[in-house]
């Protein structure tokens, strides 16, 4: 398995978090119970996320976040992962953007050494924060000295702006050749992807179900290889479809749409990378298909390509276990 979309704080498991809200002498009792946490909308769940951020304050905090995350993934199988930081975030904790990306990349590394796992970092700008605010962290990225960060993306409230307003900040990534991705058509509709793949260009949408109820756009999207980073669990959690059968997963795979799986704040939505491809299966989408997800979330990946090459030598050597092709399909 690969995944591209996963929010680092998001991904924090709770004993990790109740571990460093010992540490700090933070109580976060009240948004886990039972190993789990709790939230019942998506205003709670934003309190659970912050609360549970909060617990993270210095660079061998975000070393250990980064480093349990990738373990728990390598566990499951899983080759390659890409996950989003924050500078903004950063500062709210009180630590420097340069000790926050130091930090996640003593993670990488420990992770890479124990567990052979590859990873890197997507520096987001927040789109509710306002452009100025998105600028700023496009600056931060496109920065020399940082070999683990390799993209940039825009998140937050998709419902805040237009995505024009962060074409600046988005030009100033790819002058700086940075990968680029943009969360859109989660909360919002296939105007929404339309829109950002008119303005900032990226060659990954984050999510972009929305997609399916446009098929013009589906065509676009198609023609154009627009990667989706699409993330089912989370989809289903915070209520955008009613049921697991009312999700456009396996309609996005039979238009050719280039699908990519991944698991967005997993311990928050009580799912995994591994249960996303579950999901897929019981969807009815064959194990070749799935390997699919995996081939395309590696040849999208933001990485150089003489590390995309081992990635896909040891996607080939899986293939082959598993008697199915190694490239191509």
């Amino acid at each position: 398995m690969a995944e591209l979309h996963c929010h680092i704080e998001g991904a924090a498991h709770p004993d990790l978090v109740e571990a460093h809200a010992a540490r700090h002498g933070i109580d976060v009792s009240a948004i886990i119970h039972n190993g789990h946490y709790v939230w019942h909308d998506f205003t709670s769940f934003l309190a659970a996320y912050d609360l549970a951020s909060s617990v993270f304050r210095t660079e061998a905090d975000y070393a250990d976040l980064a480093a349990d995350h990738l373990g728990r993934l390598a566990a499951a199988g899983t080759i390659y992962a890409e996950f989003f930081i924050s500078p903004d975030h950063a500062r709210e904790a009180g630590l420097s953007p340069e000790a926050y990306v130091a930090g996640l990349s003593r993670g990488i590394a420990q992770a890479r050494h124990d567990h052979d796992i590859e990873a890197r970092m997507i520096v987001v700008g927040v789109r509710h924060l306002g452009a100025e605010a998105v600028e700023r962290a496009a600056r931060f990225a496109a920065r020399p000295g940082q070999p683990l960060v390799t993209g940039f993306g825009l998140a937050g409230d998709e419902r805040i702006g237009a995505p024009a307003d962060f074409a600046r900040a988005f030009a100033i990534a790819r002058d700086a050749g940075l990968g680029l991705t943009a969360h859109a058509g989660e909360l919002c509709g296939a105007e929404s992807v339309r829109a950002t793949l008119d303005a900032l260009k990226p060659s990954r949408i984050g999510h972009g179900v929305r997609t399916a109820e446009d098929p013009d756009l589906v065509r676009r999207i198609v023609a154009e290889g627009i990667v989706l980073e699409v993330c089912p669990g989370s989809n289903l959690a915070l209520g955008l479809y009613p049921d697991a059968a009312a999700h456009p997963l396996k309609q996005l795979v039979a238009t050719g749409a280039r699908v990519t799986l991944n698991s967005d704040d997993p311990p928050f939505f009580r799912t995994s990378l591994a249960d996303e491809y579950a999901f897929a299966a019981q969807a009815g989408i064959d194990a070749g298909t799935r390997l699919g997800f995996t081939r395309q979330a590696v040849e999208a990946a933001f990485v150089d390509e003489a590390t995309r090459r081992r990635l896909q030598d040891r996607l080939g050597l899986v293939a082959i276990a598993l008697g199915a092709p190694s490239a191509g399909g």
